[in-house]
């Protein structure tokens, strides 16, 4: 879940961790009880607390989010997490989570998200999975690393996306799999004569693929959600056969990713992280191409500031947890998009943040990240801050 304040855009999210745990009715008596003393030190060693819970049970955190944009006018919504163990008894197991995000707006626009990362029993299974459906504008400033903030152009979109990864393991560290994925877009141009409305952008009214692919993963990180030793390494390729007809995408994708993480003190890990993402097709619609910004990579431009057919990208953290509940990072990052037509500009990425770790047990984490991009002659300095579940990498 991430939450990014970018040129027009301004949100404000209220923060609100709750347990498992019911509270009781008379823990709302104005008089204190000896149960309401109780409660407020479960609270503070559920999330203050620097003792880890022995139990592997599952922990849950839910961010209520209020705001306010000027293209969607006043928003509210809820996102939460639940990490777990699909067996608690088996030390070795990895982190499972699922998230889900829903937002609403007084512009009767809507956001919902279903996501899961989950490792089954013996970690013999890795599956991804994703569920969405998005009724939300964006701001569309061209095709390549050469745009500029006065040619934005507002833009109406409606998304549904389903998509599943299955991978099996088939020696230590090592899984293969299959992936598919759907996605149907419809697209309205709310500023008529602006960037969009140039011959160059293919697919203006949106379209329709279905992706068919193969994966494999290498990964020997000693924990999934905040790693500090081990590499992981993940290539995926797909092809969209032309089962919709028209103009609708078809063609290939393949995306790269590689990371490794260092442990230099018992507090302090260095991570770094290579990514590569390219389409691949004739006559390829816009919104399959590769956009550059957001909360997880190139963090501190708008996403989809730059776009274009192919994105490449490396970053690095340097990441001190100097308590067991709370860390800070600073971390920096170089990258850009290109294509045949448009040549390879590289931009800067760079910024710091605090880490709040809401469950000891999975490492799970609350971030806090402010960025800063690069500054184009007669424009302000890109720039964003990002709260998010779960580290960018």
């Amino acid at each position: 879940m991430k939450l990014t304040l970018n040129f027009k855009k301004i949100l404000f999210y209220a923060l609100t961790l709750f347990s498992f745990s019911a509270i009781p009715a008379h823990a709302q008596d104005s008089i204190p009880t000896k149960q309401d003393n109780n409660l407020i030190k479960k609270l503070i060693k559920q999330f203050l607390s620097s003792e880890n819970d022995s139990s592997r049970g599952g922990s849950l955190i839910i961010l209520p989010a209020v705001g306010y944009a000027q293209e969607s006018g006043f928003e509210y919504g809820v996102a939460g997490t639940y990490n777990f163990y699909l067996d608690k008894s088996d030390l070795n197991s990895r982190t499972s989570n699922i998230t889900l995000i829903g937002t609403l707006t007084t512009e009767k626009q809507k956001n919902i998200k279903l996501t899961s990362d989950i490792w089954t029993k013996n970690n013999d299974y890795h599956i991804l999975s994703e569920l969405r459906y998005r009724d939300w504008p964006f701001n569309f400033y061209g095709l390549g690393s050469d745009t500029w903030l006065a040619d934005e152009d507002f833009i109406g979109q409606k998304l549904i996306r389903a998509k599943i990864d299955v991978e099996k393991r088939v020696i230590p560290n090592l899984y293969v799999g299959a992936n598919v994925n759907y996605e149907h877009f419809r697209f309205d141009d709310r500023e008529a004569g602006g960037v969009f409305d140039q011959d160059i952008v293919l697919g203006k009214l949106g379209g329709q693929y279905l992706a068919l692919g193969v994966s494999s993963l290498y990964d020997t990180r000693n924990n999934t959600t905040y790693s500090t030793k081990g590499v992981y390494a993940r290539l995926k390729y797909d092809y969209s056969p032309n089962f919709f007809g028209g103009d609708n995408f078809t063609g290939t994708e393949l995306e790269a990713d590689l990371r490794a993480f260092k442990e230099l003190a018992p507090t302090l890990t260095l991570a770094g992280q290579v990514v590569y993402r390219g389409t691949f097709g004739k006559n390829v619609p816009f919104y399959a191409y590769r956009d550059l910004g957001g909360d997880m990579t190139m963090r501190g431009y708008y996403l989809g500031r730059y776009k274009d057919r192919n994105y490449a990208t490396a970053q690095a953290e340097l990441r001190y947890r100097f308590m067991s509940r709370f860390g800070i990072v600073g971390f920096g990052g170089t990258g850009g998009t290109f294509s045949p037509e448009r040549s390879l500009r590289l931009v800067p990425s760079y910024g710091a943040g605090i880490r709040y770790f809401f469950s000891l047990e999975h490492n799970s984490t609350i971030r806090f990240d402010y960025a800063f991009g690069e500054k184009r002659p007669g424009e302000q300095r890109q720039k964003g801050f990002y709260l998010s579940i779960s580290e960018a990498f």
